[in-house]
């Protein structure tokens, strides 16, 4: 008995799924690379061909998936916030009081400078610029307000646990608790490499300190 028509011949929707599958996977590796050197160059510093020359990847191939640096990049950061949008969710859905959330919180932010310290300076670069170059405004304002939640959730565990409601507003929140991060951030990318640890259990402190003034 002949096989079937639709036996003998690849079904083209699959074929199609496995070639932008494909282009999607390799567009991920060329972040994954690019974000390397941005991290140590920076926005103002870094070119198509500069993170090629850091890459496996020729200038033509990052350039055939990325038809600039601005697209680039803005892949890059929304391939990196994928996962730190959610990294302090397994705090908030296991802490079972106000303190162990807030001890558990203040550390994690420490552990994240600690082991990403040069993506959280491209991203601050990155916000910085969009200042002045539209065409990064667009995934800036979307990756901020996407951090501004993911502190409110920590926040709102936090005043449940707590038995106490919110004192200020999601933004605010998130004002106060970035600019703590930041100003650790700082110090700890350029101030001595022997003070980092110092530098990151002051931040510690700090959101301790800082975290029942936001219940009111």
């Amino acid at each position: 008995m002949p096989a079937s028509s639709s036996a003998s011949v690849a079904d083209p929707m699959a074929s199609a799924a496995a070639r932008v599958s494909k282009h999607e996977d390799r567009r991920d590796q060329l972040a994954e690379s690019a974000l390397v050197t941005l991290g140590k160059l920076g926005y103002a510093k870094t070119s198509l061909r500069e993170i090629a020359q850091h890459s496996p990847f020729s200038h033509g191939v990052v350039h055939y998936y990325f038809s600039n640096k601005e697209e680039l990049i803005t892949y890059c950061v929304r391939y990196y916030k994928r996962t730190c949008v959610t990294r302090y969710d397994a705090i908030v859905a296991s802490s079972t009081s106000a303190d162990e959330l807030q001890e558990r919180f203040a550390a994690k932010l420490a552990e994240t400078i600690r082991e990403e310290g040069p993506m959280h300076q491209l991203w601050y670069d990155l916000r910085n610029q969009s200042m002045f170059e539209p065409a990064l405004r667009e995934v800036v304002l979307e990756i901020d307000g996407q951090l501004e939640q993911m502190i409110w959730r920590v926040v709102t565990r936090y005043s449940e646990l707590a038995g106490r409601r919110a004192a200020l507003d999601p933004a605010t929140t998130y004002g106060m608790l970035d600019g703590l991060f930041a100003q650790a951030l700082l110090l700890w990318a350029t101030g001595p490499t022997e003070d980092r640890e110092d530098v990151l259990s002051v931040l510690t402190n700090r959101v301790d300190a800082l975290m029942p003034s936001l219940l009111a």
